[in-house]
């Protein structure tokens, strides 16, 4: 349903945005946002570099469906332009936040997993919810694909989030929190490698 809606068959032959999938954008970008705000707080107030990370994600998330919202209606070339810059956008995130790591590893504290875990677990249903919205339009062009790794990992990394409040909370150590905002990292590096092939391919069939 979602290819017949919005996915195109060629790159010279657009059949105009779907009404449904600019709905769906529109609420992602207000949960993401709204989340952002949620988890800078927390992160600072837990010191948790995992909801650090996964809140700049957020913030990323918001300005990427902005980002496809605005180029909706453009031409092919124009949204797989819009798909490369978020590609280099999650590689960007993807080496702040190995970075942030590292830093923290060496001059961080131990993050309260209270906070950690019940903003995770938030973070984790408004994720859900947003990828379910977005699941039907996962194999469209690259910038629908793009919209929808990002979900997809936000999804895996409140999981993580989880995992590592569980792991401080067990260990009363920092090192679940760095090691699940390192994997965050990796994952978003590996997405934004996938999403910059498949819009490369399509500029070039533009």
């Amino acid at each position: 349903m979602g290819q017949a809606c919005c996915h195109h068959e060629t790159p010279h032959a657009p059949r105009g945005p779907c009404a449904r999938y600019r709905r769906v954008l529109w609420i992602a970008l207000a949960v993401n946002a709204a989340m952002f705000a949620i988890e800078i707080a927390g992160g600072l107030q837990s010191a948790s570099v995992s909801l650090l990370a996964d809140a700049v994600d957020f913030f990323g998330d918001a300005v990427n469906y902005g980002l496809s919202l605005a180029v909706l209606g453009l031409g092919f070339a124009w949204r797989a332009r819009a798909a490369l810059f978020k590609g280099w956008t999650m590689g960007l995130y993807g080496a702040a936040v190995l970075v942030h790591a590292l830093w923290s590893a060496a001059t961080g504290r131990v993050p309260d997993p209270l906070t950690m875990g019940l903003i995770g677990a938030l973070a984790l249903t408004a994720n859900v919810s947003v990828a379910l919205l977005l699941y039907r339009f996962r194999d469209g062009d690259a910038n629908m694909r793009s919209v929808w790794l990002c979900t997809r990992n936000d999804a895996i990394g409140n999981l993580a989030v989880l995992a590592a409040a569980a792991g401080v909370f067990g260990t009363g150590t920092r090192w679940p929190d760095l090691a699940v905002a390192a994997t965050m990292a990796v994952l978003a590096l590996t997405a934004a490698f996938s999403v910059v092939r498949q819009a490369r391919g399509e500029l070039a069939a533009a």
